[in-house]
């Protein structure tokens, strides 16, 4: 292992919020030196036990919902349980000028600066499913800074939004009442993954409407088949901004894992995670060195003109593409 390497380990495992925060950066780079860097971090941090003994929530919802300001009185309670914090935030990044406003922290005032929390917001850079792509790795890092529950917030549902399940034990879906068809706009692929349905903002008017949209959602989620055999998941109305039912959300996740753990789900999972995200990092190494490869990136530029001219289709350009890299490294 580098010095680097090896001095950031050190840091992350004694609590170091600074040496966290830089070792989620090296994770985080595109440079070379710094992957393989953080390649021997993310390795040595995988080695230590009590990053087994962590809960990992994935939480998503429509626009508008309140997911940061639900986060934020969510962790609040966990804090105030005992439970270490982190939160990573994925926010979308353009696809003009590749920046992200990164606003989480300003949005989690309070959270941000708890003792015993950790709020990391990073960009998506173009990655699909709502996270970023080195997401796994920064909770990896944060489960061996001491973190017992890990709590991931997507950028928001959409087409991909799925890939977070992958990385989380349990996925939590965030729907606000009083929108009309609550149903509209969110992916059956979305509802499908859900483990846990929370109707925010369920106070003052939006009271009532709030159990006519659980309702609503309970009669949609029986239609579907469980992704979990201990488990069916659950509907429950909230309020971050009062704090309604937020220790029934609590008490609804503590439920779920004592269910996953009776049936010896919760193993199965965890190995799901790395295998699943395994394939997904061969194929994200496979496109960076095509992409970094000075003949194959001069050949592609040639068929880039062709493809734009009509002289060659996309799929035949792409597969002559590939077989230049495989030619490049037999």
């Amino acid at each position: 292992m580098s010095d680097r390497a090896q001095a950031l380990f050190d840091g992350i495992r004694q609590g170091d919020r600074a040496a966290l925060a830089r070792g989620i950066t090296l994770v985080e780079s595109t440079r070379v030196d710094h992957q393989q860097q953080a390649r021997e971090l993310v390795s040595a941090c995988v080695g230590l036990e009590r990053g087994r003994r962590t809960l990992r929530i994935g939480l998503t919802g429509t626009p508008g919902v309140g997911k940061s300001t639900f986060i934020e009185a969510f962790g609040m309670l966990l804090l105030s349980k005992g439970h270490r914090v982190s939160v990573l935030a994925v926010d979308p990044s353009s696809s003009r000028s590749g920046g992200s406003i990164l606003g989480d922290k300003t949005r989690m005032q309070d959270l941000s600066v708890a003792a015993g929390a950790y709020v990391r917001p990073s960009p998506s850079r173009g990655s699909l499913g709502g996270v970023a792509r080195n997401t796994l790795d920064s909770i990896i890092l944060t489960e061996a800074s001491g973190y017992d529950i890990c709590l991931v917030e997507t950028v928001g549902v959409g087409q991909s939004e799925t890939m977070v399940s992958d990385m989380v034990d349990m996925f939590v879906l965030l729907l606000q009442p009083g929108s009309g068809d609550e149903l509209q706009g969110v992916k059956r692929g979305i509802m499908e993954l859900a483990d846990l349905v929370v109707i925010n903002k369920a106070d003052g008017a939006l009271a009532i409407p709030a159990k006519l949209t659980r309702t609503e959602i309970m009669n949609a989620l029986h239609l579907m088949v469980p992704r979990r055999n201990s488990w069916t998941p659950k509907v429950v109305r909230a309020s971050a901004v009062t704090g309604f039912n937020l220790e029934r959300v609590w008490e609804t996740v503590e439920l779920y894992f004592t269910k996953l753990q009776e049936s010896g789900e919760w193993d199965g999972l965890r190995a799901a995670q790395q295998e699943k995200w395994m394939w997904r990092e061969v194929t994200n190494l496979l496109l960076t060195r095509l992409n970094r490869d000075p003949q194959v990136r001069k050949f592609a530029q040639t068929l880039e003109a062709d493809v734009v001219n009509g002289v060659v289709p996309p799929g035949i350009a792409a597969e002559q593409i590939v077989d230049k890299f495989l030619s490049v490294y037999r």
